[in-house]
């Protein structure tokens, strides 16, 4: 019995040692230009050198990332096509979608957390608001005309947005687009007054003075704006909604490739110019490996049902 066990994980075993045999796709569900396709890039770069072959990025966007989550969970697990993905695929997608094509930890192999960014309200400088109190005030007097945009139905700019409508009791118009990228454009064209967005792809709107911005999403500050409260310290005690990014792989990868693209992705993390290149764009590193993404996964979902059923949000 004992030789049997042995025998069934020479192949598993003999896949981790030989990995990669060819290019590494790792499948990015969004438009390019996001923090998750920044992200993807990023560790793309440092595993092409920790693993000598090709890592490319490819961008699939489409469905809240559902459709290059599917693309991914249908992919041999063999390691060589692996997802960077956002929290919302993972936490809020389940909830939005009744007949979503995947079911997370059923049809994908966790590896680790990768990043964790604050989102940050910015507005269109023509908005007559230079804080939290004065965009609560225009709100209210003008309930339903302010519109905001963000990455999609369902996506964590729209359900930040729910959440900060419901903690300062205003009504604001939401107004998706596909991608982080498009409603930027039309922010700061004036189509749309405000924007949820991941601070890393803000950022450079912010420093250039394209876009104001007003609070940071977390509980505290953030580094890479040191002077702009979050929305906790104006006004909204509590308030806290972070977007995190993932790696994962296909169900079914051997036990014994896992811990290899673990170990890899870590060290891929933790190399200086992966550190700057993501702290430079607004991203505090999160490597926590495969156990600490697995826990995470259900407990979010349940914490964020709670403001979808509230505002009652339907993916079209």
């Amino acid at each position: 019995m004992r030789r049997r066990a042995l025998l069934a994980l020479l192949p598993g075993a003999a896949l981790a040692q030989d990995f990669p045999a060819r290019v590494v796709t790792i499948v990015s569900p969004y438009q390019a230009g996001g923090t998750s396709d920044v992200i993807a890039r990023a560790l793309a770069a440092a595993l092409a050198e920790i693993w000598s072959r090709p890592v490319v990025v490819e961008n699939r966007p489409g469905a809240n990332g559902a459709l290059g989550v599917q693309a991914v969970t249908r992919a041999p697990a063999d390691g060589h096509t692996l997802l960077a993905v956002a929290n919302s695929a993972l936490t809020l997608n389940p909830v939005l979608y009744p007949n979503l094509p995947y079911v997370p930890l059923r049809d994908l192999t966790p590896i680790t957390r990768t990043g964790t960014v604050a989102n940050v309200l910015v507005v269109n400088p023509a908005v007559p608001a230079t804080n939290v109190a004065e965009f609560i005030a225009l709100a209210r007097a003008r309930p339903g005309a302010i519109a905001y945009a963000s990455q999609g139905i369902g996506s964590n700019g729209h359900v930040t947005g729910e959440r900060f409508a419901q903690a300062a009791g205003v009504s604001l118009l939401h107004a998706p687009y596909r991608g982080s990228a498009p409603a930027l454009t039309d922010l700061l064209g004036g189509q749309v007054q405000a924007m949820f967005d991941n601070l890393p792809s803000a950022l450079p709107h912010i420093r250039e003075g394209r876009l104001r911005a007003l609070a940071v999403t977390t509980l505290g500050r953030d580094a890479a704006l040191p002077e702009l409260p979050s929305l906790a310290q104006s006004g909204l005690p509590g308030f806290d909604s972070s977007a995190w990014f993932a790696l994962l792989g296909p169900a079914g990868m051997p036990p014994a490739l896992l811990p290899r693209i673990e170990r890899d992705v870590l060290a891929a993390l933790s190399r200086p110019d992966t550190i700057s290149r993501l702290t430079a764009a607004g991203v505090s590193i999160t490597a926590e490996g495969a156990a600490s993404l697995t826990r995470l996964i259900p407990i979010e979902t349940e914490a964020w049902r709670e403001t979808i059923t509230r505002a009652g949000i339907r993916a079209e």
